[in-house]
């Protein structure tokens, strides 16, 4: 079975991505477990963002590096949150003051403006220097709702909703989550390029 970290020290992403890694034959160690602490992120993309958490991992660790980049990006906002998601309210991390934030801005926005989507890029490296990592992405379009729905989940999700299921992401059972979710699609095709090119 082999080793690899996963480059976050979020709760809910840490979780998240636990069960969508349960198929494959890897031993995924937290990066806390591992002491490795969290890396500023200077990134201009969210590719270069779990690029910089990634070989970060794998410089104090020794290990291949798994690591994920996402956000919420909303059109009638430009983008935003977008790359600063996490911190859109503001440091430490908030997620109650970040949905605060983003409902205050989308205020007078109309239903059928709320367009929306979760997006990650997860990215693999071998060891820190590796000039081919696997980079794989997904997206999960939507709308942001006008209040929090559902205690499930974690960040964006209580105010994501997905328009086909008529659910808030906070209002999914976990497996229909990972089915549909950005982060689910971009593993899955982790998957399928690791079917073609051992990560070893």
């Amino acid at each position: 079975m082999k080793r690899v970290v996963l480059a976050s020290g979020n709760a809910g992403k840490l979780k998240e991505m636990g069960e969508l890694l349960a198929g494959l034959d890897w031993q995924v160690l937290p990066q806390h477990e591992l002491g490795v602490e969290d890396v500023p992120e200077t990134g201009l993309s969210f590719v270069e963002n779990a690029l910089i958490k990634a070989r970060h991992a794998c410089r104090v660790t020794g290990l291949p590096a798994l690591a994920d980049d996402s956000g919420l990006i909303v059109d009638a906002l430009g983008g935003a949150p977008g790359l600063h998601s996490a911190r859109y309210a503001g440091e430490p991390s908030n997620a109650a003051a970040n949905i605060a934030k983003l409902l205050d801005a989308l205020r007078d926005v109309p239903a059928e403006r709320r367009t929306a989507r979760f997006y990650s890029v997860i990215v693999l490296l071998r060891h820190a220097e590796d000039p081919q990592p696997l980079i794989c992405e997904g997206s999960w379009e939507g709308r942001v709702l006008d209040a929090p729905r559902g205690e499930a989940g974690f960040g964006y999700d209580p105010v994501f909703f997905d328009v086909t299921h008529a659910l808030s992401a906070a209002q999914m059972p976990a497996g229909l989550k990972n089915a549909l979710s950005h982060r689910g699609m971009a593993l899955r095709e982790l998957a399928r390029k690791l079917a073609d090119r051992p990560a070893g």
